[in-house]
Parts: structure tokens; sequence; C-alpha cells
């Protein structure tokens, strides 16, 4: 079509005479320019009014103190970062492969290895701009775990995780194991102490072609923290110089899942892990190794959960902590980039509601590769069931292969660096995890700190304050604590060994108080031929009391009761229940609730619980529940009263 046949017979000049004066495109673009800027007072004039019609009248000075989130001990998320919050931040965060390597270990946002291995013509776990995909496998029958490994790296698996001993992979039988594996082209990373790494380094022992990313995962203190028992750290030095000899062999993983599935917070995981590298590096230097030697031989393992932005933060700040300590140590820069293995969070696996765990494992891997971890393992979604089937495995893999392969992850360096967000919270995780490390230090190393109770001490004051807010379920678990689901059918998985040692710290999950009553409450359930039951006795119209009604039965669900509801107590006989739960508006109960509460108690309640808080104050009722309540004690009261035991 002709200029003037676009122009309905006009030329050139005429057409641009009347493009709309709205269309023309200004020299200097402004985003958001049209609307008026708004300042942080502001906002939180607007805030306020939100919270006050919510209830909250005792408001601080700066009303986002209010919406403040605690994540680990002295530390705490805003709902707003701006510039401001930025503006006393350190400037020199570098930038990747460089110090102070908070952006990344590496200028190519790959794992440590993986241009060696991709020039070697194998698979790099990482050449893409990805991360290596570390699978872990511990399944003692020797066939299956062969067949399982064959599987995982014909599918997107890139590296091996291999756990030995007792109730594992037996020693022995490694060479088995890995009979079918390319050792020049897939990393092998064992667990199991001085027995394992001795039975990996025979079997490669000569061989030049080692692909480099594998590790002996020696960690006595990681030993010594689970059991209590004081680990000798004398015979690392041997071991270390025998995997000198294969380059991309490292001798110790320091593992900070040690301390995460005790129930530390991210500040303690790296504060000790921090303390358990420095052991190490003393340790190795004072047998004779340099002082590079000793850093190269060291790999961290962190854990990676849910909380994508605490974790992204946790490993951009545990690489600028390891460079700092290699700084004062005297480590050339060239080897102070920390190499990182994450791995998805334990205690935030779930027995009930287990496919669940598959979108909490996204987010944690999500995380750990923005994060900037060099090899990410994600545990099967019925992990905390027993061992993983084929289908879980896959499942695993494919979460990591679909976020490298189909969402490029991978393929921009630290995207999170200059979030004001993720930068303060990276330099508050780090001054905090700094400050316990030197503590840990003036107590005299991980060692003494550990045998003293020092870290024992810190981790359970940390754990107490998360279980506080798991039990108000302030912090909700999705399948258990929030949102259950009493007919689920959980998978049924060949039963894993216990390969933790105990004595030490212990090991926690977030269900675990929920999911041990659901389990009381199933059980009694089965030899009484029906699930215990609260009986939700409703007041005035649906539109009024579904609202309650919803919020009390979510609460009973997750402790395995049933709840049906009714019109007031007509139902109750039919519930076959001694507890009732009354659930209706505020303007209902003070005309109608104490008459429904001696209604229930005539009608044979023995407990009346209100949906609502204590200040409603009606006559005869038991016990309030409420958002912020205490989940956990309401519940053990009501099983309590139903005789419902473990």
């Amino acid at each position: 079509m002709s200029t003037t046949d676009q122009t309905s017979g006009q030329g050139p000049a005429a057409a641009d005479a009347e493009v709309p004066a709205e269309h023309a495109v200004p020299e200097d673009l402004a985003l958001a320019g049209e609307f008026d800027a708004v300042t942080r007072d502001q906002w939180r004039d607007l805030v306020a009014v939100v919270l006050r019609k919510a209830g909250r009248e005792d408001l601080p000075d700066a009303v986002e103190e209010a919406l403040r989130r605690p994540v680990a001990p002295g530390v705490t998320v805003a709902p707003l970062y701006t510039a401001e919050d930025a503006a006393g931040l350190p400037t020199g965060v570098g930038v990747p492969g460089l110090p102070p390597f908070v952006r990344g270990a590496r200028p190519g946002g790959g794992p440590a290895g993986s241009a060696e291995v991709a020039a070697a013509g194998g698979a790099d776990g990482g050449a893409s701009g990805g991360w290596d995909i570390r699978q872990r496998h511990a399944n003692p029958d020797v066939a299956a775990t062969r067949e399982a490994i064959a599987a995982d790296l014909e599918n997107g698996v890139t590296s091996l995780w291999l756990v030995l001993g007792e109730g594992a992979i037996p020693v022995d039988s490694l060479g088995d194991v890995l009979a079918d594996v390319y050792l020049d082209l897939a990393p092998v990373s064992v667990s199991g102490g001085f027995a394992a790494a001795e039975a990996f380094l025979s079997l490669v022992e000569g061989r030049t072609d080692l692909a480099p990313g594998s590790s002996l995962g020696l960690d006595p203190l990681r030993v010594e923290a689970a059991s209590g028992e004081q680990q000798d750290l004398s015979g690392l030095a041997d071991v270390a110089r025998r995997a000198g000899a294969h380059a991309g062999l490292r001798t110790v993983v320091v593992d900070g899942t040690v301390f995460a599935d005790a129930g530390a917070s991210v500040v303690e995981e790296l504060g000790c892990s921090l303390a358990a590298g420095v052991a190490y590096l003393r340790a190795l230097t004072e047998a004779g190794l340099s002082v590079d030697e000793a850093a190269a031989q060291l790999e961290f393992r962190y854990s990676a959960t849910a909380d994508q932005f605490t974790t992204i933060a946790a490993l951009r700040a545990a690489r600028r902590l390891w460079d700092r300590v290699g700084e004062v140590s005297g480590v050339s820069a060239e080897v102070r980039g920390q190499r990182q293995h994450a791995v998805t969070s334990s205690v935030m696996t779930t027995k009930r509601d287990p496919w669940v765990n598959m979108l909490r494992t996204t987010v944690a891997c999500f995380a750990a590769g923005v994060g900037g971890a060099d090899a990410v393992t994600v545990q099967p979604f019925d992990a905390a069931l027993g061992l993983p089937d084929s289908f879980s495995r896959r499942i695993a893999r494919n979460t990591q292969s679909l976020l490298v392969e189909e969402g490029h992850l991978g393929r921009v360096l630290d995207p999170a660096g200059g979030s004001w967000y993720v930068e303060s919270l990276t330099d508050e995780l780090a001054r905090a995890a700094w400050d316990w490390f030197t503590e840990i230090e003036r107590a005299g190393g991980l060692s003494a700190a550990l045998a003293s109770g020092l870290v024992k001490d810190r981790i359970a004051q940390a754990w107490d304050a998360r279980a506080e807010r798991l039990a108000t379920r302030a912090e909700a678990i999705t399948g258990v604590s929030e949102f259950p689901n009493l007919t689920e059918k959980l998978p049924e998985r060949q039963p894993a060994a216990d390969l933790h040692p105990t004595g030490g710290l212990p090991r926690v999950r977030a269900a675990q108080e929920f999911e041990a009553l659901r389990d009381a409450a199933d059980a009694a359930g089965e030899r009484a031929g029906g699930r215990a039951t609260v009986y939700l006795a409703t007041l005035g119209p649906i539109a009024k009391h579904t609202a309650r009604a919803t919020f009390a039965g979510n609460l009973f669900q997750a402790g395995g009761l049933a709840t049906p509801s009714g019109d007031g107590a007509s139902g109750l006989a039919e519930a076959g229940t001694t507890v009732a739960c009354i659930c209706g508006t505020d303007k209902d109960y003070a005309s109608d609730a104490a008459a429904l509460v001696a209604e229930l108690k005539a009608a044979g309640a023995t407990q009346v619980w209100l949906a609502g808080k204590p200040d409603l104050a009606v006559d005869g009722v038991d016990g309030y529940v409420y958002a912020g309540c205490d989940a956990l004690a309401a519940l053990r009261t009501v099983h309590e009263q139903l005789g419902v035991k473990a």
C-alpha cells in the first residue's frame, strides 16, 4: 500500500501533521512520570489507616516497624525498602569471580570446574550458565542404587552425592555402584567419614582424568556436632595430600545443614560453618599444607529454604564472610571464592501432604540458583517418608532442569544484586553471622563451643522463637497447620535408616508437633472406628458465621479432628462428641452465645470453645480460638478432653 493510500489520499506531510499530541515521544522518558511522587511518609499514613481498621492501635511512629518479620535472632525484614535503606551499605560488593565474591565465586556464573569439564566434552552442570545438578543416593540396595544412578545421569543430573556406611550404601560396594559411571565426566561427592573417603580414593588412585568437582566429604566437626563426641582432625592433611593428586578433588565438606537441622536460624548456620571452616584451615596448615592448599580443599554445604530471599542473601553473605576469613588468613584471592553446595531444607519437609514439598523445594532451588550456589541438591518430596522412588527422584531432578533449561535462571549473574532489599538483608545477615562466629572463636573455637553447650543453647533459643511462631501459625505450614486434608492417602515408601548420629544436636522439622497430633488422632480413630470430632455450633445465617466456622474448622483439622457443623446445639448429639466450638459474629455472641453455651452443655458438651478473642468474655466458654492464638496448646487440650493419645 502506498503512502497516499494509507493517509486517505493525503501526502506524508499532512499525515505527520495529524499525529495526535499524546502520541508524540518525549526526549526524556520518566518512568511513572504521569503520577505524582509518593513519599515514604504518605505510604506510612496509608498503612497506618489499614492497620487501625484491622484493630491495631498501638502503632510505632515508624509504622513499618509494626510489619517487620523476624528471620533470625537480631535480623528482621521490613515491609518496604528504598534507596534510603541502601545508603549505609558497603559499596565494594565487587563483580562475580572477584573479592569479596558477594556476587558470585566464579566469573562465568557456573560451578567451579565447569570449564574444565566442558573442555573435556562432558556434562558441565553449568557451562550454559547454570549450576551442578547433584542427586543424593543412600539406598543400601546396590542394584537399586545403580539403576537409580543410571536413570539420573541419563536424565539431567550432572553429579552424584553418595552416602556410604551402615544403613546406606555399603562402603565395600562403592566400586559396584559406580561401575557404569564415567568418572571423567560426572563428579562424585561421598559422605561417610574416613572409610568412605578411603574407598573413593582407592577407586580413583592413579587416575588423572577425574572430573573436577568431586569431594571426599570429610567433616569430623559435623559428626562431633551430631554425636556430642569429640573428633580427631589430625588425619585430614594426609588425605588432602592424596586428594591433591587429582585436580578439582576436595577433601573437606563444611556441612552447615547439621546446624540448620537442629533448628538453627540462618545466622547460626553461617556462623557455625564459618567457625568449622577456620578450624579445618588451622588443622590442615598445622599439618604442613600451605594456606592456599588448605583453602582449596574446602567445600561448604548450606540448607536452602522456601524463604527465598533469606536463602539468596545467606549464600551471598557466606561468600563475603569466607572471603574475609581468607583475606586475614593470607589466602590468595584466586582460591578465596567459596564453593557452595545448597541442599533443600529437611526442616521444612513435611510428612503430611508431602506433595506440597514439590513447591517448597522449587522455591528453595530457585533461591539457591539466584544466590549463586555451585551445586544444588533438591530433596525428593517424599524424603521424610522413607527412601524415594523413581517418580520422586525424577521430579527432584526435573525441578532443577526446568529452572536451568526452560527458566534460563543461570543466564544472569547475581540477578538479585542491586535490590535494596537483598543487599540490605545480605549485609544484616553477614554482620550478625560474623558476630556469632567471633563469639564462637572467643569460646575457643567450634569444638570447644560444642562441648560447652554454647552452640546448642544458642540454636535452642533460635528454635524456641521459631517454634512459637509455628505454634501460633504466624508461620504457616500449608497442608499441615493450615489447610490440612484429613482424607489424604499418604504414599507408601520403603523405610530409610536413620543415618544421623545421636547424642549431640537434635534434629527437628517445622511440622513435627502438628504431625504428632495428626498421627495420634488417626491412631485413635482407627481404634475407635471413627475420627475424634469437634462440633461447630453456628450462630445466625451462613453469611455471618462462615468466616469463623471456616477458621475454626481449619484449626481443629490441623490436629486431625473432624469438624461437622450445625445450627446451634441441634447437631451435637449426631456429631457424637463432647467438645463444641461456637462460630458467629461479635454481635451475635453478645446476644446469644451465653445461652448457646448453656444449651450445648445441657446436651452433653463437656468443653465449649468460641471462635473469637478472649476479650469477648462469654459466660461459660472454656477456651477461645482466634488468629494468633496458640493453636498447638488448644489442640492438645481438645485431644486430652476427647481421650486422644499417641
